[in-house]
């Protein structure tokens, strides 16, 4: 009988291209995959609740994957993190229904965005460094116009498969914390290069490059080439992924 379980991941993107596995780059999927097969002894795919840029770090995530026998889960997970890299742990191994799915299953995704105003050189490939200076109250302001369904066009990648560019956004704010500008997001699904297109537009707007009005005609243009510019991707950190409680076994 295959046992279907979810794991729950957290890594620091500066060494990979990615999540996703790809033919001359190396992705954080296939380090796991690799590590994973050599364990469970036998070859062993994953699915994961969705794909980060290169650069991109992960706070939260999970990946599903299929074993034909029942694993014993905390030695598993004690050999995973002693077989894995350094900037990759397992946090937690989940059972769940035979038909759950990390990607399809997930109900809301949640990234912060983290600038610090200040150079830092412990914050290299952590944070993204802004020199110039942003009214966090005007920023709010175009936030909180984000909450909501629309169409976010404007925001995406143009060449990216999705039969839709609608999404609703459950939150969206910044906080300032001494030197650091936190951007908080949740929504119940991102396109490709979303939050950092969003990211680059808000900044645009507290510098006063574009005012409150002008980001509100980018979004109903639903033209990526009148928003921002996409911000670097050290800054942007997937922190959440959320389930619907009935897919786990426990």
């Amino acid at each position: 009988m295959t046992m279907r379980y979810f794991f729950e991941i957290s890594y620091s993107g500066s060494n990979y291209n990615g999540w996703q596995n790809q033919a001359n780059a190396l992705g954080v999927q296939q380090v796991v995959e690799e590590t994973l097969s050599k364990l469970l002894r036998e070859k062993t795919s994953i699915v994961g609740s969705g794909r980060t840029d290169t650069g991109v770090h992960c706070v939260q995530q999970f990946f599903h994957a299929d074993t034909e026998k029942e694993i014993e889960r905390q030695d598993l997970l004690v050999r995973l993190n002693s077989f894995l890299p350094k900037d990759i742990a397992i946090r937690n191994i989940l059972l769940v229904r035979s038909d759950a799915h990390a990607r399809y299953d997930a109900r809301e995704r949640a990234y912060e965005y983290h600038i610090t105003t200040f150079k830092n050189p412990l914050l290299v490939g952590r944070a993204y460094y802004l020199f110039k200076k942003c009214d966090i109250l005007i920023m709010n302001e175009a936030a909180a116009s984000l909450v909501g369904e629309h169409d976010f066009t404007s925001f995406s990648k143009v060449k990216t498969d999705v039969n839709h560019f609608r999404c609703t956004i459950k939150k969206a704010h910044w906080v300032k914390k001494a030197d650091l500008l936190i951007f908080s997001i949740s929504a119940n699904r991102f396109l490709r290069g979303m939050v950092r297109a969003i990211v680059g537009t808000l900044l645009d707007v507290g510098s006063e490059k574009i005012s409150f009005k002008d980001f509100q005609t980018i979004i109903n243009s639903k033209d990526r080439k009148k928003a921002g510019m996409n911000v670097p991707a050290e800054g942007l950190y997937l922190t959440q992924v959320k389930y619907p409680k009935n897919i786990f076994l426990e």
